[in-house]
């Protein structure tokens, strides 16, 4: 079964073609659907090598935020299931193959756990798709995501929602009674920017979050942004040191 492929992309270079190529080694393509926020660098050019190749890549404009481009994409879709792939990951290998055992007829949402790809010690691992995987739980994720077409055909994401549009999308799907599945296998591997691993990148991470998420999803997520945010001062000591 082919299935199409959303991907939001804003001045990505940095890990694109890798991304783009993990899609191509590791999902049955039927159309790679690129919304892309006007990126300035080359973004577009690694699109285009891409698009030059395989002859199956849309590229839409949008000048909104993560919300209306979601929304742009799956008004797109033309397969049964289709994907979220954020920009600055690279799917695991076999990704679909490890996904399809969880295809159900009652599953609407599968989805790959992050990894952040600066974790390399067993135990913080360990600690930390614990936290990822109760973050999922609380709010969703589109990092690597399988979805079921019929079931947001008629969804309208809120234009508001740059972020937490993830959790719109989840809830949607889980109020019609599917399940959605958060999966050790498959994963990706996330390749954070660099503006996270400062204290003004995290404490804008939870600006956002109190901006746009509601207060009792906030207490509960509470814990694991507490996590995160001491992981992220941990990189920005750590490459301080390495600096000096």
């Amino acid at each position: 079964m082919l299935i199409d492929v959303i991907v939001l992309t804003k001045n990505s270079e940095l890990h694109l073609e890798n991304c783009l190529k993990a899609i191509y080694d590791n999902i049955p393509i039927n159309n790679l659907i690129v919304i892309d926020g006007y990126s300035t660098d080359k973004t577009l050019d690694i699109v285009l090598q891409f698009k030059n190749k395989y002859d199956n890549v849309l590229i839409i404009k949008d000048a909104g935020n993560r919300a209306t481009s979601r929304q742009k994409g799956v008004q797109r879709v033309k397969t049964d299931w289709f994907m979220f792939v954020d920009s600055d990951i690279i799917l695991c290998k076999d990704w679909y193959k490890k996904a399809k055992v969880f295809m159900e007829k009652n599953v609407g949402l599968i989805w790959g756990i992050e990894v952040w790809s600066t974790l390399h010690y067993k135990n913080t691992l360990k600690v930390f798709l614990l936290v990822t995987r109760k973050i999922f739980d609380i709010r969703g994720g589109t990092h690597d995501t399988l979805i079921r077409t019929q079931l947001v055909k008629d969804m309208a994401i809120p234009k508001k929602l740059h972020v937490f549009e993830d959790t719109y999308i989840k809830n949607w799907i889980t109020k019609k009674g599917y399940l959605a599945i958060p999966c050790y296998s498959p994963f990706c591997i996330h390749y954070r920017p660099k503006k996270v691993w400062t204290l003004r990148g995290s404490l804008m991470i939870i600006a956002e979050s109190v901006k746009f998420g509601s207060f009792s999803q906030l207490i509960k997520l509470s814990l694991a942004y507490g996590f995160y945010t001491v992981y992220s001062l941990y990189q920005l000591l750590k490459r301080k040191k390495y600096q000096n």
